[in-house]
Formats: structure tokens, C-alpha cells, sequence
């Protein structure tokens, strides 16, 4: 008899949550490996923010969505975790409410084994209900716990998770060795964990509203920026053919009419010429009829004008880069990978193109251990006198980065031992010459840009 496996993304808990187009890729990829090995897959989404039976749950306010996949989560206000009882923000559950997730659980024929991936180190507490709330429903069934905070935190997530396992890294490298430990299960079918290509598409049909699919041309990042945990996450750099991306585009699009893309990879414009050009080029040679979204910070040391012309005519609507500081130190000492003459010619590129203002957003990172307020206003000056949108993104120190450390010397929260300290929404690396006040200024200098 086939055994059963469940696998689910969890809640959210914190201060704020935006879906910025995300989706449990990782998770998705092993549903597809599992299929393809004969195993019967069952999928629950705590995230899910269209989903029908919230039309029930008249305390919660339907969220607003946008026609291109982001937009908010549903959310409940619930208590503070105590380590965070005195920020005076609200605290909430951000994705279906527990009613719905329980009765999803009993409606599934009780599975073999549960599989329970996780994001931010500081999202753990919605890990912990979403396990505590398997074991009240479906007891004696073996939970493993996966994802960035069980490979960032694996200790924590060991002693306090309630999981029966806890597993860092890729999920494609550890699963066959686990099904074979429990049930003595060789997988017959195995990608090759060196060519992306070999991977299975991942497992979006399990989604009940596909607004948008998000896309992965690579895994990795060449650099090693100071304060990035995507060494950590993945094995390497390895990228897939930029033909065979276009047509996994195309099969969403043809087969289930997804016209809304978006892009997480750490390094997707890396190697532009071998990579990026091509898929732009096969793209827009295909005529697709779709929009592509990018969320995390690119590379802005790749653009060009064939680049930045390519990107507007295959209809990139969503750009945001890495520009993180002006300051020629700073720049040097986190990983070199842009400087602010080639931050200004990239911008150039990308308002010839036909990109504007408001189109072209730059992160700033605030927050890092020891960085001043003008530096951060200075930056945001820069990128704005540049002619884009300067962005803040509140620095979240990551354990096993090469800031870590000073980022623990900074802090004035135990963050070695707590990652609810983690939480961006702290300014983790606070000190006296950036306030928690003085980024409020900041954020609003940003506003009023």
C-alpha cells in the first residue's frame, strides 16, 4: 500500500506580514519528488489568503489582494510571546484561522508522515502552533521539521518545535536517507542534485488559487555579502538552462493560465550574458502573455542597456535591487558587489529604458551593527537624487553569517539565545546612533520621496 505524506506550509506570527508573492517553493519541489515516487501527497496551506471557507470567519477582514498575486493575509490579532510583551505594537496570526487548519486535518485520511517547513528564524511561534495543533488532531504520527529557521536555528528548533525530527539544508538531499531510515524505502527517482534541470516542476496544482508561480532559475549566490544567509540555505551556485525556465513559464501559463511570475532567486541576473539575456530574449520571442515580478534585491552591478531594455519589453513590472549603502566603507567591508558609480549608470539604463522613478526600487539596509542615521539618510538622498525609489530593508541578523558576531556584540537583545529577537520590527542592532526614533524618520523621509 502506497503511504501517505502531508505536507504544510505554517502561520505567521508577527508584527506585520505582506505577501509579497510568496509561495512554499521548497516544500512544492518535494511534493512533486514524492509523487513522482509513488507516494500519495496531501497539502495544507495555514498562508492561504483566498481561502473559502474564511467567508465563514466573519471576525477576520478579508484581505485585499491585487490582480498580479501579492497583497495581504488574513490576520487575528493574538497575545505577545512574553520575550516581546513590551513592544507596543500588535501582534498577530497572519493566515487561516486554527478552526479551518484542524478541520483541513481531520478531513485528510490520517497520513504516514507530516512534513512542516518554516521561513524568518523569528516566525518560529507560528511553526510551534501549527505542530502543537497536528499533535492534538493527529497523534502517533511522525512530524519532521524543515526550512530556513530549522537550518538557520537547528537547535532551538530541535529542543523547543515539538518536531520529531528537525532537518537542515535542501529537502531534496535528506529525504530519500529519511524515508529509507523509517520505512526502508530506496526513492526510485532522483533528480540530480548538481542540474536543476533534473528537478520536477514543483507541486503548484496543490494550490487551491494560483493567482501567480513563482519561478527558480538558480540556487545559491556567487557573493558572500556579510549579512546573507543564502550560503547557509543552499549548496553552492548551480543554475538551470535559461530555455528550459521559459518553458516551465510557459507550461503555467498554458495549462493553467497563470500570467504572474515572480523571482526569489538570490542571483537571477548573475551572469547576465549566459543567463538572464537569454530567458529575456526567449520570452519575448515566445510572445508570452505574462508579468514577471521580482521582490528581492538584484544585482544591480549586471544591468545594462540591453538588459534594461530586455527586462521592460518582456514586461518586468516589479524591480527591486541590493544597493544597501552609500557609504564607500560599508560597501567594501559587507561583500564589494556594487559601488555608487555603478548603482548611477544602472539607474541610468533603467529610465532609458522606460522605467520610472517609482518603478525602480533600491533597498537600503538600516539597522547593521554600528551604522549611523546619516548614513542611512544619506543613502536614501543618493538613490533619490539617482532618480529611483529608495526602499528601507530593516537589517535581521542571521546566526552563521559573517555579521553574526558583531551583530551579537551590538545588539542590546540576547539574539544568541532568543530569535524573536531576530525580528526586523526591533531594529535588532539598535544602538545610540540610529534609534528606534530616528528610523521612524527615516521611514517617513522615504514617504515623502
Amino acid at each position: 500500500m502506497k503511504k501517505s505524506i502531508l505536507l504544510i506550509n505554517p502561520w505567521i506570527h508577527d508584527f506585520a506580514a505582506y505577501d509579497f508573492w510568496a509561495k512554499p517553493v521548497g516544500l512544492l519541489y518535494l511534493a512533486s519528488l514524492l509523487r513522482n515516487n509513488g507516494y500519495h501527497v496531501h497539502y495544507i496551506d495555514c498562508l492561504n489568503p483566498c481561502h473559502p471557507e474564511m467567508k465563514h470567519e466573519t471576525h477576520v477582514k478579508p484581505p485585499k489582494r491585487r490582480p498580479s498575486g501579492d497583497g495581504k493575509y488574513p490576520k487575528e490579532n493574538i497575545p505577545k510571546p512574553e520575550p516581546l510583551r513590551d513592544i507596543p505594537k500588535r501582534y498577530s496570526r497572519y493566515g487561516i484561522t486554527p478552526r479551518i487548519f484542524e478541520s483541513e486535518l481531520l478531513q485528510i485520511k490520517k497520513p504516514d508522515l507530516i512534513f512542516v517547513t518554516s521561513m524568518m528564524t523569528y516566525w518560529y511561534p507560528g511553526v510551534f502552533e501549527t505542530i502543537e495543533l497536528i499533535r492534538q488532531n493527529i497523534p502517533d504520527v511522525p512530524v519532521i521539521l524543515g526550512g530556513n529557521y530549522a537550518t538557520l536555528c537547528p537547535e532551538h528548533a530541535a529542543r523547543w518545535s515539538g518536531a520529531d525530527m528537525v532537518i537542515s539544508g535542501e529537502g531534496e538531499r535528506s529525504i530519500n536517507k529519511l524515508l529509507k531510515d523509517l520505512w526502508g524505502n530506496d526513492l526510485q527517482s532522483i533528480p540530480d542534485m548538481k542540474n536543476l534541470d533534473s528537478y520536477p516542476y514543483p507541486a503548484f496544482d496543490l494550490i487551491s488559487r494560483k493567482d501567480q508561480v513563482p519561478i527558480m532559475t538558480s540556487r545559491g549566490c556567487p557573493y558572500r555579502c556579510t549579512y546573507c544567509a543564502s550560503h547557509l540555505l543552499s549548496d553552492g551556485f548551480r543554475v538551470r538552462d535559461p530555455v528550459k525556465v521559459v518553458d516551465e513559464i510557459e507550461f503555467w501559463n498554458r495549462q493553467y493560465g497563470i500570467m504572474n511570475f515572480s523571482f526569489y532567486d538570490d542571483a537571477l541576473f548573475v551572469n547576465s550574458k549566459d543567463r538572464a539575456i537569454p530567458m529575456l530574449k526567449e520570452i519575448i520571442r515566445r510572445r508570452l502573455d505574462c508579468n514577471f515580478h521580482c521582490p528581492n534585491g538584484l544585482h544591480l552591478r549586471e544591468i545594462t542597456e540591453e538588459l534594461s531594455n530586455l527586462m521592460f519589453k518582456a514586461s518586468f513590472k516589479t524591480i527591486r535591487f541590493g544597493f544597501e549603502t552609500v557609504s564607500v566603507k560599508r560597501q567594501a567591508e559587507t561583500g564589494g558587489k556594487i559601488t555608487n558609480e555603478e548603482t548611477k549608470e544602472a539607474i541610468i539604463h533603467l529610465r532609458n529604458a522606460g522605467y520610472k522613478p517609482k518603478e525602480t526600487g533600491m533597498y537600503i539596509l538600516c539597522g547593521l551593527p554600528g551604522q549611523t542615521a546619516s548614513e542611512v539618510r544619506e543613502s536614501i538622498n543618493f538613490i533619490n537624487s539617482c532618480g529611483a525609489k529608495p526602499v528601507i530593508a530593516e537589517f535581521s541578523p542571521i546566526p552563521g553569517t559573517p555579521i553574526w558576531d558583531e551583530a551579537v556584540k551590538a545588539s542590546p537583545y540576547n539574539i544568541e539565545e532568543e530569535p524573536l529577537y531576530h525580528n526586523n520590527t526591533l531594529l535588532p542592532c539598535q544602538g545610540e546612533q540610529l534609534t528606534y526614533e530616528m528610523y521612524i524618520e527615516l521611514k517617513k523621509l522615504t514617504r515623502g520621496i
